[in-house]
């Protein structure tokens, strides 16, 4: 099999594993340790309620987004078009899929553009890590063009990159890629694990690379080494579990740049609990996937948004800026 389309089957089978239960890590991202205060006197109406916010230069209506899944094969483009146009209604954000495919196979990069379906809304362009050593700032200027981007997402996952028998395994002069994409772009460049977690220490080291945004993208949710497990059968075994919880996450970076909460949310009440811990914008991707899968995707986004609300309103907070300091318990 050539490598254009290696890369097609492994985004199908991604797709198509992550929606197993087998691929979800059996550890917690942490959010039941998190109790929001409940408030008996808020004092506010829930129509008082008002959750819209700033992300990549644009209002949207909720702090969530539809983050990053797929793209670079023929039945993507049917899924991104869904996506794309589910957030347009909802004035929330949304992520593309690792545009490598774009890059290698130009006739797949339909699969991509999605701006016709979503003409309002931030989107953000997706490119890994391990791929910009060898990429020239043209290719990657090429392709947040080609989307209309607001914002660029860089994905870090060398967890599944060594898990991955075909995976790039060498991860050396990845923070200087990075630092030379932010010095030479125009749009804000956010670093993004992809479910394994980002730790202080790397989160130091990419906001003086440059970096505008990180999300944090803990355990708890997806695991890509699970996937990858499922995948292959000759992956060596053992880093199932392997990450830092996305709570742990927002605990330990929170203050250094804009912080993206993803890895294992999976309603708008972990949103709000995101929120109060110190994220700016909150990420989910795999449930949003399982609602489309059953033709019930606006249902889903709705009830996030109503849960998000309901618990704002709980804690007697009327705004993103009232939420980021409301009142939490820590159970251990």
């Amino acid at each position: 099999m050539n490598n254009l389309k290696e890369i097609s089957v492994r985004k199908k089978e991604h797709i198509e594993l992550s929606l197993k239960a087998a691929s979800q890590y059996t550890i917690s991202p942490g959010f039941e340790r998190i109790l929001l205060l409940h408030s008996a006197l808020p004092e506010i109406s829930l129509d008082d309620v008002d959750l819209s916010t700033q992300f990549l230069g644009k209002k949207i209506s909720h702090p969530f987004m539809i983050s990053a899944m797929t793209g670079g094969y023929q039945n993507a483009k049917k899924i991104n078009k869904a996506f794309a146009e589910a957030a347009e209604r909802f004035n929330i954000a949304f992520g593309l899929g690792s545009q490598r495919a774009m890059i290698e196979n130009p006739s797949l990069s339909d699969t991509f553009k999605v701006r016709a379906y979503a003409p309002s809304i931030p989107i953000i362009a997706n490119i890994g890590a391990a791929q910009l050593k060898k990429y020239r700032l043209e290719d990657v200027e090429r392709i947040i063009s080609a989307v209309d981007a607001n914002g660029l997402a860089i994905h870090l996952n060398p967890l599944q990159e060594v898990i991955q028998p075909e995976g790039d395994k060498d991860y050396s002069g990845v923070l200087k890629a990075i630092e030379r994409v932010c010095e030479n772009i125009s749009i804000p460049v956010i670093v993004k694990e992809t479910g394994a977690g980002i730790s202080r220490d790397v989160a130091e080291k990419l906001k003086g690379a440059g970096v505008a945004w990180i999300d944090v993208s803990g355990s708890g949710g997806t695991s890509w080494s699970r996937i990858e497990y499922l995948r292959t059968k000759n992956a060596i075994p053992g880093f199932e579990e392997w990450g830092i919880p996305t709570v742990d996450c927002l605990l330990m970076c929170r203050g250094i740049l804009p912080l993206i909460a993803s890895g294992g949310v999976r309603n708008g009440i972990d949103v709000a609990k995101a929120i109060a811990l110190g994220a700016d914008m909150v990420g989910a991707a795999q449930p949003f996937l399982v609602a489309f899968m059953k033709k019930r995707l606006d249902k889903e986004l709705q009830t996030w948004k109503d849960q998000l609300r309901i618990a704002a309103f709980l804690t007697g907070s009327k705004n993103i800026k009232e939420l980021k300091i409301a009142k939490y318990m820590t159970l251990r």
